[in-house]
């Protein structure tokens, strides 16, 4: 069958199948998530319950008694313990800014940098869900998970991070 002049249906058809697989394969790949982001994620998570329920006044987010902002005890000792880069975002607003980070930009913290606000990471959470995926982080891109954090009365307060360079 030519309809399409030199070009022949079957071969379109198959590049077009093809490409379906492939897509298909892809999303198959970035919906397994890394057990190294899960391990680094659920030790995140129960070091910062271990200092108590988590709160947010609006300029600084807390665990506890445990205030996170410029506090870098805890990410620090994630990226010891798992070679990971990992860090505090706190809601301010519809954003959501770096508090206590790990994450270098220019040398230093990248303290007071914001989630993307039009990355995947983003949309997830302000549905209160977890997202875990490749994302671009300050023009370099890690193999990452993002979980909401959320205070007793179960409002989103901020945001745990766990991610990898990849290579």
């Amino acid at each position: 069958m030519r309809f399409l002049g030199k070009y022949s249906v079957k071969p379109m058809l198959a590049l077009f199948v093809l490409g379906l697989v492939m897509a298909g394969a892809v999303t198959a790949m970035a919906a397994e998530v890394s057990p190294k982001i899960k391990t680094a994620m659920a030790a995140m998570k129960d070091e910062a319950a271990k200092l108590g329920a988590p709160k947010s006044d609006g300029s600084s987010l807390s665990f506890g008694a445990t205030k996170i902002n410029d506090n870098f005890e805890l990410v620090d000792a994630l990226k010891a313990k798992f070679g990971c880069t990992a860090t505090f975002f706190m809601k301010k607003g519809d954003a959501f800014v770096r508090v206590s980070t790990n994450v270098m930009k220019e040398g230093k913290r990248a303290v007071g940098t914001p989630l993307d606000p039009s990355g995947p990471a983003i949309a997830a959470i302000r549905q209160g869900k977890a997202y875990y995926g490749i994302v671009d982080i300050l023009g370099k891109l890690y193999d990452t998970g993002y979980e909401p954090i959320k205070n007793a009365g179960g409002e989103i307060v901020g945001v745990y991070y766990i991610g990898y360079l990849m290579e």
